[in-house]
């Protein structure tokens, strides 16, 4: 007899998503970032020289990790294309019509023959470390002088989200420097991603929010 298939969420790190944080379940935190990209072929061999240097420097100056990962998706046309069907019906000039029936079909067998792939960059920002009210509140139990848990735990948490927020000041700050644009992705964003993360297949047909804001 087959063993009963364990839920999708067992597999899951992440214990909830909370005011645009990801809280695992080790305990640690996670802030993610949508980054604009750059095209560095079009850039000069000046601005070349600028954009490198001032990501190894911005780099350099981290004394925490971060991870940089890219996600390719199919670019979903059809609800472009019928929105061009129905400009079609609507048109009175028969020349336009011919048009933008053709500029369709085009459309569709390119998209047939070439997948589009739209590309987006995201940074995430950890922090693991335990918060100095953690750690006191063991020193402090084993001497039988601990506060309530429940204001030590509140506490530890203020403390790491605070460090976080620092982290993410300075991450943005430094890609700011190079010229992205960032976006600190919230609650709903959060959810999308995974989503569309763990159903890649389901999420080619739909538009999602948060790729538009790249």
């Amino acid at each position: 007899m087959a063993e009963p298939s364990l839920p999708t969420q067992q597999f899951v790190e992440i214990k909830e998503i909370r005011d645009g944080i990801i809280y695992l379940k080790t305990g640690g935190l996670r802030k993610i970032l949508m980054v604009s990209g750059v095209n560095f072929d079009l850039k000069s061999e000046d601005e070349q020289s600028i954009i490198l240097n001032t990501f190894q420097n911005f780099l350099n100056g981290l004394d925490f990790p971060i991870q940089f990962f890219i996600h390719s998706r199919k670019v979903n046309v059809e609800k472009y294309l019928s929105s061009m069907e129905e400009r079609g019906l609507s048109e009175k000039n028969q020349l336009l019509k011919i048009q933008i029936e053709e500029y369709i079909n085009f459309i569709r067998s390119f998209v047939e023959r070439n997948a589009i792939i739209n590309k987006s960059f995201f940074v995430v920002i950890p922090y693991d470390a335990l918060s100095a009210a953690k750690e006191a509140n063991g020193i402090l139990s084993f001497f039988g002088l601990g506060k309530n848990k429940k204001d030590i735990i509140s506490a530890g948490e203020k403390q790491d989200l605070e460090q976080l927020g620092h982290r993410v000041r300075e991450v943005e700050s430094g890609l700011e420097q190079i010229g992205l644009r960032i976006i600190e992705l919230q609650n709903e964003e959060l959810l999308e991603l995974f989503y569309n993360l763990y159903n890649p297949q389901l999420t080619e047909k739909k538009d999602l929010k948060i790729f538009k804001k790249a």
